[in-house]
């Protein structure tokens, strides 16, 4: 599960990002507006922790864009505020839930298992492909495809994007911890893996390779 926090407080930021890792969460911080869309522009997040109060702007804001581009994206505003009238107004905006500042840790990580279970499913269904990110499971016509890790990850975030053109530096971006420590080369190898363990055992295309540019989902063919 990946989590984006969005808080200016850089103590409070470090301490929330190093805490979740704890709990199996990958993070990412955020202190402002611009760098938490920069973000959401790149990666495929289960939650956005966001503080209300941010120094380019309403934290609502970006709550009410997130949820709708991404329905399914649990939104947690996190606040000083404690009256009763500023909670209706983040719940309105589209915030699955509200906790008011300061908050004891353990209780946030038990509102965050709360919603992240009931917050809905982020499975991936086109036509009789269906791709399940909870469970890193892939089915086609009933027939379950093995196929793990980050090459899972690869084909899971291109499906998510299935319009885009991908690049190899958005895709390492967006699913490898630490970019900048692995060559654009593995990239061609999990596309490889996909193309082995699931186009040609079902004779089936799910990636194409744009040249010069990426990467792009096309199953069904011409999609």
């Amino acid at each position: 599960m990946r989590i984006l926090i969005v808080e200016d407080e850089i103590t409070l930021n470090k301490t929330l990002a190093e805490g979740l890792k704890e709990f199996g969460y990958q993070s990412d911080i955020a202190e402002n507006l611009k760098d938490a869309q920069y973000y959401l522009d790149i990666r495929n997040y289960d939650l956005i922790l966001v503080d209300w109060m941010l120094p380019d702007g309403d934290g609502l804001e970006l709550v009410t864009s997130v949820k709708q581009a991404s329905p399914k994206t649990v939104a947690i505003v996190l606040s000083a505020r404690d009256d009763k009238d500023s909670e209706i107004e983040a719940l309105r905006a589209g915030a699955d839930d509200y906790i008011r500042k300061p908050f004891e840790f353990d209780v946030l990580v038990a509102r965050i298992e709360a919603r992240l279970r009931f917050g809905g499913s982020n499975i991936i269904e086109i036509e009789e492909l269906i791709i399940n990110p909870e469970e890193e499971k892939i089915t086609y016509k009933d027939t379950e495809i093995e196929l793990k890790g980050k090459p899972f990850e690869v084909l899971t975030h291109l499906a998510r994007h299935k319009d885009q053109i991908v690049s190899k530096e958005q895709l390492l971006d967006a699913i490898w911890e630490e970019p900048e420590l692995v060559t654009p080369n593995v990239i061609e190898v999990a596309i490889n893996q996909i193309r082995q363990k699931l186009d040609k055992p079902l004779g089936i295309t799910t990636i194409e390779t744009v040249r010069r540019r990426g990467y792009r989902f096309c199953f069904p063919k011409g999609a």
